[in-house]
């Protein structure tokens, strides 16, 4: 990233609402109607989403074993267990999730040249033996005239040869990444595939999108964009739905020591994607997913320390910054915000409550603030912005800088409810099943208290008055005399534990029907039937599956593609390098991630075995087969495997080295006394002279029971014939 941390990222200075003067003080001229905006749209989407955070509460309680208050207990009920069978499933998906999409080394993004690549070529080739050359030129000056030249059929098609209007500058230009390499070539270089065995054949298209791949990748991993999934899949599982942010431009700090020893950190500007809370997420109530939305906010939960840091970022205002920080603390915690918290004491906190904005404003609101319109956007009737609000300052008011317009958030449903922006997650699936177990726990446990413990029944006209009516071994009670009958009796109360942990079990099941999350596929014991047996367990654990195989494809779909075409996107608009541009397409490979390394790696090579065949071998990609082998084996294939071309030069390297050192390409001579090794397909050579071989036989060095006996009549039949 060599862009300055000024342009980074960002557009024109006039595109933004400038600062304010010092002497304003907490009066901003300019904020006008910006911040009744922003607070109307906040006020409306949080009214919205009031039913979904109602649900997100319930499956938080569920999760951590709560009982709400509004769950009421009678005098005859005494326990208060809460089986957390939700945690478990819960982290159970979450745990499935994480291994699916993070069971390889690397992030499940891919980049790939369309089926048709514009602005650089597919495929290109060129003829390594110059007698090739000579054929392909002959076929070249046949194939424009229409005839054959000494009997040799053309060998290039119109797909191979340049295009009317094409020049080799322009074929040059396609080339790519492979600009600089296939210089020296560029008069033999032909655009297509190989058409000899001689020819050898380069993908610029493929080479660039692998160069974007990797460089994605790298911003990724700076970003610790691991992490930041991992805390989405986390909410996907548990709320329903996941948010992710980004890119966005940040500055990271790498430590670095001068050569006296004093911290000199270098300081890099990066693309960034992070994870956004759920509840700290307001859509568009209007819209059923990212697509639909015209705008959406994130609120911030800033310190002092945060907010001076705000200045530092392009395009914020500093002296609005500082008003807002002057009018104090202004974070009021939500409901759900005391709801969540074991021990909520104070409704405030000593944080300032921030608002970002991203969505379309009218243009006259704009207009009214001095803010300068680009020109392809003056006869809009609206644009998309970023704005930043707290205590009725506007922290920055910029023109969104992503070309074309999009909000750089991403939520992605577990459940997709076709009716709400919001899906559905485990707890929600499994909320009637877990109050069902909790009842029948709860009166399980009752009953076994009650039938645990002998009631005990007293006379009193029986006893002496005044005793003491505690129970212990060893007590004695007092009669009245010549009373008749029985003065204390026992009672055994009835225990119908076993018929409620019955109901319990039955509960368990259809939690099991309910989230598609078998109680097996997370360490239940005591299995039987067909889960017995290891092919059994794996045929279940196969169709287990099939619920999170849609699961991860909602992440593919909205999550994971969309923020790989955004970064790939952004590379290309702020970060521009000639090497990588290309007609590219970003592709999620969670779903791929299903299928085991060891499956993947046995198929392959299964396949591998098949193209073996020389009737075959010719439609198989050998360079690609090999290429996945090492992905399936967790190995970097840039790195341990070669193109086909390179391949090539490889063995024509190897082959001139055989030429001019023909001693290291004959065999080893055996040791001394050892007998020669015979020629391939030859008879056994002959012991040399005054070496004796040993019988490694036992038969002396003869041929006794070698061979077939024969039989009488057989010439070499030595018995009497009877």
């Amino acid at each position: 990233m060599a862009q300055d941390e000024n342009n980074f990222m960002e557009t024109d200075a006039s595109s933004s609402l400038g600062d304010i003067k010092d002497t304003d003080n907490s009066d901003d001229p300019k904020s006008g109607s910006i911040v009744q905006l922003v607070e109307h749209r906040f006020k409306k989407a949080e009214d919205a989403r009031f039913v979904d955070e109602q649900r997100w509460m319930n499956a938080y309680r569920n999760y951590r074993g709560l009982y709400s208050a509004d769950v009421k207990f009678t005098e005859a009920e005494r326990s208060r267990v809460f089986v957390k069978v939700t945690k478990t499933k819960t982290l159970a998906a979450y745990g499935q999730v994480v291994d699916v999409l993070f069971g390889n080394s690397n992030f499940p993004l891919t980049v790939n040249p369309t089926r048709l690549p514009d602005g650089v070529a597919e495929t290109v080739s060129f003829e390594s033996d110059p007698m090739g050359q000579k054929i392909s030129d002959q076929s070249k000056v046949a194939f424009s005239k229409g005839e054959e030249t000494n009997n040799v059929e053309p060998l290039i098609t119109p797909n191979t040869v340049l295009e009317p209007g094409d020049t080799l500058d322009s074929l040059r230009a396609r080339l790519g990444p492979l600009e600089k390499k296939l210089d020296t070539v560029a008069d033999i270089l032909i655009e297509g595939p190989a058409v000899t065995p001689t020819s050898i054949t380069y993908h610029p298209a493929m080479v660039a999108a692998k160069k974007m791949e990797k460089k994605i990748h790298d911003q990724l991993e700076e970003s610790n964009a691991n992490k930041q999934l991992r805390l989405a899949a986390f909410e996907l599982a548990l709320f329903g739905t996941g948010i992710m942010k980004g890119p966005l431009a940040t500055n990271k700090e790498y430590p670095n020591w001068d050569d006296e020893g004093n911290y000199d950190p270098l300081v890099k500007t990066v693309p960034s994607t992070n994870y956004v809370s759920v509840w700290n997420f307001y859509p568009d109530p209007d819209a059923a997913n990212m697509d639909e939305a015209e705008y959406c906010l994130e609120r911030h939960k800033m310190s002092r320390s945060q907010m001076r840091a705000l200045k530092k970022r392009p395009f914020f205002r500093s002296n609005a910054i500082n008003n807002a920080i002057e009018l104090g603390e202004s974070y009021e915690k939500k409901w759900w915000e005391q709801e969540m918290e074991d021990d909520a004491q104070q409704s405030s906190a000593e944080r300032y409550d921030v608002q970002e904005f991203w969505g379309f404003v009218d243009v006259e609101v704009l207009k009214d603030h001095d803010i300068d319109i680009p020109k392809e956007l003056k006869d809009h009737d609206e644009v998309s912005v970023n704005i930043w609000v707290c205590n009725g300052q506007v922290l920055r008011l910029v023109m969104n800088p992503f070309k074309p317009a999009v909000i750089p958030y991403y939520a992605v449903p577990y459940e997709i409810n076709p009716y709400s922006f919001f899906g559905v997650g485990i707890a929600e699936n499994m909320d009637d099943t877990q109050t069902l177990m909790n009842g029948f726990m709860r009166m399980a446990v009752d009953n076994a208290v009650l039938s645990g413990n002998l009631l005990i029944e007293v006379d009193e006209t029986n006893l002496v008055p005044g005793q003491d009516m505690s129970v212990y071994p060893g007590k004695v009670f007092r009669r009245q005399g010549g009373a008749p009958g029985q003065g204390i009796f026992g009672t055994k109360f009835p225990n119908v534990a076993n018929e409620n942990m019955q109901l319990f079990d039955k509960a368990r099941v259809l939690a099991d029907e309910s989230t598609g999350f078998p109680s097996f596929a997370h360490g239940q014991t005591g299995i039987q039937g067909v889960g017995r047996t290891a092919s059994g367990i794996s045929m279940l654990m196969g169709a287990a599956n099939g619920s999170i195989r849609t699961v991860v494809k909602n992440i593919d779909d909205y999550l994971l593609a969309p923020i790989g075409k955004a970064f790939f996107s952004f590379n290309m608009q702020f970060d521009f390098d000639s090497e990588i541009r290309g007609d590219l397409e970003v592709k999620a490979s969670g779903t791929e991630s299903l299928m085991a390394n060891e499956v993947r790696s046995q198929r392959l090579m299964q396949f591998l075995g098949v193209v073996q065949n020389p009737v075959l071998a010719p439609f198989a990609k050998m360079d690609y087969i090999i290429r996945e082998i090492a992905k399936s084996m967790d190995l970097d294939p840039d790195k341990i495997t070669n193109s086909i071309g390179d391949a090539a030069i490889q063995a024509e390297i190897f082959k001139k080295f055989k030429e001019q050192n023909p001693e290291a390409a004959a065999p080893p001579a055996p040791p001394q006394g050892a007998p020669p090794v015979a020629p391939a397909g030859g008879p056994p050579a002959a012991p040399p002279a005054g070496v004796q071989v040993q019988d490694t036989q036992g038969s002396g060095g003869g041929t006794i029971g070698t061979g077939t006996a024969p039989t009488p009549g057989e010439q070499g039949f030595s018995g009497s014939v009877q």
